[in-house]
């Protein structure tokens, strides 16, 4: 693809959604911030008006050896730096306003480093609290087999209250992960401390989820624990083949994201998005990649998967399909603002 025809849809596309050139907020002091109606990224505090156009789940780093020996020391955060900041910058020059970087702890979460690439690419990035108990537990921390909802949530709740391991930055959001329902005992406990801290701050949470029976009882779960479901982000739905389930859960009041966006995907991400705006549920809906990222423990890092397909092949694909400026707005703009306000 030349440079010229390029340039043309990424202006098309900034002229569709009016999103491009959003500003990096001020660092806002490290504070409880349960009941303010902002959204905290890794450079401070921003207002959700402020997100423009977001990629819901994206990661720049990620260290699967397990909870154990996952460590900085580990990658050489310059080097990771150095590699990700270019598709950073070709997301922002796409179009792309804020990056939602869902890589938890243990398993590579890395606030300084996403500080460093937010400046260097001008993007608004989000980091989280949580813990993963998806891939058969792995990266979960031993003391989250014994601690009780109570006790997990307490430490999440005191990352949004003082920042993360020390370094004053907010986490945007909870992420959380359960492996295909039913649930596990761990992972059902996971879900529960992830209801006590959204109580306690208003943040939503994201839950890499195995299946739709695992969605649903999360939902579930959620639902006899007082959270409202416009606070749940249900990941990697696209992963579900039952579609009524897609529908059960957004009827609900959840959100269904469809990540994993990739080339060869685009034609079933496309089926996926129809199907829930002929059933009236467009407005329950999130899309991203899922995509990056540097592999600790590969030779540089590894295959880097850009953030691109969604700009380059997917939007104007759902525009062939029929969707408007108004539903493509929708979802790249208004869904993910409303998905990540916490709650007041």
């Amino acid at each position: 693809m030349g440079e010229r025809h390029g340039a043309s849809r990424r202006e098309w596309l900034a002229g569709c959604l009016g999103v491009v050139g959003a500003a990096i907020a001020a660092p806002a002091r490290a504070q409880p911030f349960a009941r303010r109606r902002v959204i905290q990224t890794v450079a401070g505090a921003v207002d959700p008006a402020q997100l423009g156009l977001t990629l819901m789940h994206e990661h720049v780093l990620v260290d699967f050896i397990g909870a154990p020996e996952a460590s900085p020391a580990r990658y050489d955060a310059n080097a990771v730096f150095t590699r990700a900041l270019p598709f950073l910058r070709q997301a922002k020059a796409h179009g792309c306003a804020t990056l939602v970087e869902c890589t938890p702890a243990y398993l590579g979460r890395d606030p300084r480093l996403l500080r460093r690439l937010s400046e260097a690419s001008g993007l608004h990035i989000l980091s989280n609290t949580g813990y993963y108990g998806a891939n058969k537990d792995k990266h979960l921390p031993p003391h989250a087999f014994t601690e009780t909802p109570q006790q997990l949530a307490a430490r999440w709740i005191r990352e949004c209250e003082q920042g993360i391991d020390g370094t004053g930055i907010m986490p945007g959001f909870m992420k959380i992960g359960v492996d295909a329902g039913p649930l596990s005992e761990v992972d059902a406990k996971l879900v529960r401390a992830a209801a006590i801290a959204h109580k306690a701050t208003g943040l939503p949470i994201a839950a890499h989820t195995g299946n739709g029976v695992a969605a649903l009882e999360e939902i579930d779960i959620l639902e006899r624990d007082g959270v409202p479901l416009s606070a749940f982000i249900w990941v990697h739905a696209h992963s579900e083949q039952d579609g009524t389930l897609h529908q059960k859960a957004a009827a609900r009041g959840a959100w269904v994201e469809f990540d994993g966006l990739a080339p060869k995907s685009v034609d079933r991400h496309v089926a996926l998005v129809l199907a829930m705006r002929a059933a009236g549920r467009l407005d329950r809906v999130l899309v991203s990649h899922d995509a990056g990222w540097y592999h600790v423990g590969e030779p540089d890092g590894g295959e880097f998967r850009a953030f691109d397909t969604l700009f380059t092949t997917f939007v104007p694909a759902l525009k062939a399909a029929g969707l408007t400026e108004a539903d493509v707005q929708q979802l790249l703009v208004d869904n993910p603002r409303r998905a990540l306000t916490p709650h007041g």
